[in-house]
C-alpha cells in the first residue's frame, strides 16, 4: 500500500460520486433560531425511506478543488500535507475545503473511510492557525460520539496541527478528567470531545465553549442513537451564534434533521450514497448456520491466517467468546464498553500491532477504528440494522484494499437479514455452510484451531509501571496514614451529570 492511500486521513479514497453543494462565500448568517434557513416549505428535495430531504443550498459553491496547493491553506499545512505523504485530494476533501476554508457551513455525507476528518480538520486548523486560546476557552470544537473516534481524529489532526503550533486536547470519558481539566486551564485552540465528559467540565468550570468560532459534528448520527442530542444540542447553543459548523456523517437520517436545521445556515451538501459501503472492494457472504454448529464455524473462522474483527451483540457474549478462542489456540481479545480506556487503548494497539489476531467486540468498534491491511469483519451476530452493518463493514476494505464481511445467519434470522441487506441496498452472496467443509473455508479461510491455550500478556511496559507503584504505594503506607488522618481539607462539589444521562 503506498503511503499516500494510507495516510490520507487514514481512510480510502471513495469509489462514490459527489453531490453538490452550491455555495460560495457567505454574505452574513441568518440567526440561528430555525428562521431563514435553507430548505423550507417546497424547497426540499424528497427523501429516502429513514432518512430525510437534504437542505437546498442557496449560495453556489465554489468548484473542487483539484489539488491540496490550489487552496487557500497555510503553507506550514501544505508542506505537513507533503511530509505526511498526501498528494490529491480525496472527493469530499475535494468538494467541501474550497468552502469551509471560506467559512461557509457544510453538511458532508460519505461512507466510512471516505475522508471525512481531513475534510474538515484541514479546514479546522487553516481558519484557526495564528489564534492563540485563552485558558479554559478553546477556539474550535470537533464532538464525537466514542473515545476511539476521539482518538483517532486526533491522531489524525495532530501532525497538522503541530506545524501551525496549535495545541489539541482530547476529552472523553474514562481517563483522568483532572489531566483533561490541566489541559483546559493551560489553554488550547482545539478540543476533541464526546458530549459527556465535555458536559462535565463546563459543570466544573473548568471550559466555556464562547469563543468558539468552529463547530464540527463527526458521525452525528451515532450520538443520536446513543442519546447525546439533548447534550449536543446544549453545547452548540453555547458556542458563537455566528460561528461556522460542519456536520459530517457516513449515515443521515431523520434523528439528526432536527441539527441541521437549526445549527446549519446555507450549508454546502456533499452526498455520497450511503450504501457506498457496498464498495466494489468489499464482498458480502450471508452464511447460514444452524444454532449447533455455529460456535465451531465461529472459532474455525476465527482460527484463520491474517486478523479479522468479530461482533456480537453483548458485552457477556464477547467476554464469553473471547475466553473460548483463547482455550482453543487463537490470540483474541474482547473489546466492549465494559473496558476501562486503558484496557481499550491496550487491545486496540496489540491489534495493530499483531499482537492479537481476533479483535471480538461490540459495535463500541464499528466506528472510529482503522486497522491496516484488515480483510475480514464477521458479524457472529447480526447487526440489528443497516447502519450497523454498514459501520461494522466498513473496517475492512480501506485504502483500496479488498475486504470481506461475512454474518452468520441462523434459519429463525434470515427474513430479517434479508430485509436488513435490501435497506443497506446490498445484494450478498448466500451460502449454507458447516464446520470443517471446505465452502467455508474457501469464503473465510476458515482452518481447526491448534487446540493450544494462548495467553496475551500486557506490554512490559505497562507492567513495569504497575510493579512500581506497588512498591511505591508499599512505601508510603504511613505517609498515607498521616496526611489522612491530619488532613482538614474540604472537597468541592465536581458538578457531575445526573448519572442517567449518557456516557462515553
Amino acid at each position: 500500500m503506498n503511503r499516500t492511500a494510507r495516510t490520507n486521513d487514514r481512510y480510502s479514497r471513495s469509489a462514490g460520486s459527489s453531490g453538490s453543494g452550491r455555495g460560495g462565500h457567505r454574505s452574513g448568517r441568518p440567526n440561528r433560531s430555525g428562521t431563514g434557513r435553507s430548505g423550507g416549505p417546497g424547497g426540499r428535495p424528497a427523501a429516502r425511506q429513514g432518512e430525510f430531504a437534504l437542505p437546498v443550498t442557496h449560495t453556489p459553491a465554489l468548484p473542487p478543488a483539484e489539488t491540496f496547493a490550489a487552496l487557500d491553506m497555510p503553507s506550514e499545512l501544505l508542506a505537513a500535507l507533503t511530509a505526511e505523504g498526501v498528494s490529491t485530494p480525496f472527493p469530499i476533501q475535494a468538494a467541501t475545503l474550497p468552502n469551509s476554508l471560506a467559512g461557509r457551513d457544510v453538511l458532508g455525507r460519505g461512507r466510512t473511510g471516505s475522508g471525512k476528518t481531513l475534510a474538515f480538520g484541514l479546514a479546522l486548523l487553516a481558519r484557526t492557525a495564528g489564534q492563540r486560546a485563552e485558558p479554559r476557552q478553546p477556539l474550535a470544537l470537533v464532538l464525537v460520539p466514542t473515545r476511539e473516534l476521539a482518538q483517532q481524529v486526533t491522531d489524525a489532526l495532530t501532525p497538522y496541527a503541530r506545524p501551525l503550533k496549535l495545541r489539541v486536547a482530547t476529552v472523553v470519558g474514562g481517563l483522568s478528567i483532572g489531566r483533561q481539566s490541566s489541559a483546559l486551564r493551560g489553554g488550547v485552540e482545539v478540543v476533541v470531545a464526546t458530549p459527556g465528559r465535555l458536559k462535565d467540565l463546563i459543570e466544573r468550570g473548568d471550559c466555556r465553549l464562547n469563543q468558539v468560532g468552529i463547530t464540527v459534528l463527526d458521525e452525528a448520527d451515532q450520538m443520536a442513537d446513543m442519546g447525546f442530542m439533548p447534550q449536543v444540542t446544549a453545547l452548540l447553543d453555547q458556542v458563537r451564534p455566528e460561528g461556522q459548523r460542519m456536520l459530517f456523517s457516513a449515515t443521515l437520517d431523520r434523528n439528526v434533521d432536527l441539527l441541521v436545521r437549526r445549527h446549519l445556515t446555507d450549508p454546502v451538501v456533499h452526498s455520497v450514497d450511503p450504501s457506498a459501503g457496498a464498495v466494489t472492494t468489499m464482498e458480502h457472504h450471508i452464511l447460514h448456520v444452524h444454532s449447533a454448529d455455529k460456535h465451531a464455524t465461529t472459532t474455525e473462522i476465527a482460527a484463520r491466517e491474517g486478523r479479522s474483527i468479530m461482533f456480537l451483540d453483548t458485552k457477556h457474549a464477547v467476554d464469553h467468546l473471547t475466553k473460548h478462542l483463547l482455550k482453543s489456540g487463537v490470540r483474541a481479545a474482547a473489546l466492549h464498553g465494559g473496558k476501562s480506556q486503558s484496557q481499550r487503548t491496550r487491545t486496540l494497539a496489540q491489534f495493530k500491532a499483531g499482537d492479537v489476531t481476533v479483535l471480538v467486540a461490540t459495535n463500541v468498534a464499528a466506528r472510529g477504528i482503522h486497522v491496516d491491511n484488515l480483510d475480514l469483519v464477521v458479524n457472529v451476530d447480526p447487526p440489528s440494522d443497516h447502519k450497523d452493518y454498514l459501520h461494522r463493514g466498513g473496517r475492512t476494505a480501506r485504502a483500496g484494499e479488498s475486504g470481506s464481511v461475512v454474518t452468520l445467519v441462523l434459519p429463525n434470522q434470515r427474513r430479517t437479514m434479508d430485509r436488513l441487506m435490501a435497506d443497506a441496498g446490498i445484494v450478498p452472496q448466500t451460502t449454507k455452510v458447516r464446520s470443517g467443509e471446505a465452502e467455508l473455508s474457501r469464503i473465510t479461510g476458515a482452518q481447526a484451531p491448534s487446540g493450544v491455550p494462548v495467553t496475551i500478556a500486557a506490554p512490559v511496559v505497562e507492567r513495569a509501571k504497575r510493579s512500581g507503584s506497588s512498591t511505591r504505594g508499599r512505601r508510603s503506607r504511613t505517609a498515607q496514614a498521616r496526611r489522612a488522618a491530619g488532613s482538614t481539607r474540604t472537597t468541592k462539589p465536581t458538578g457531575r451529570r445526573n448519572s442517567s444521562a449518557p456516557t462515553a
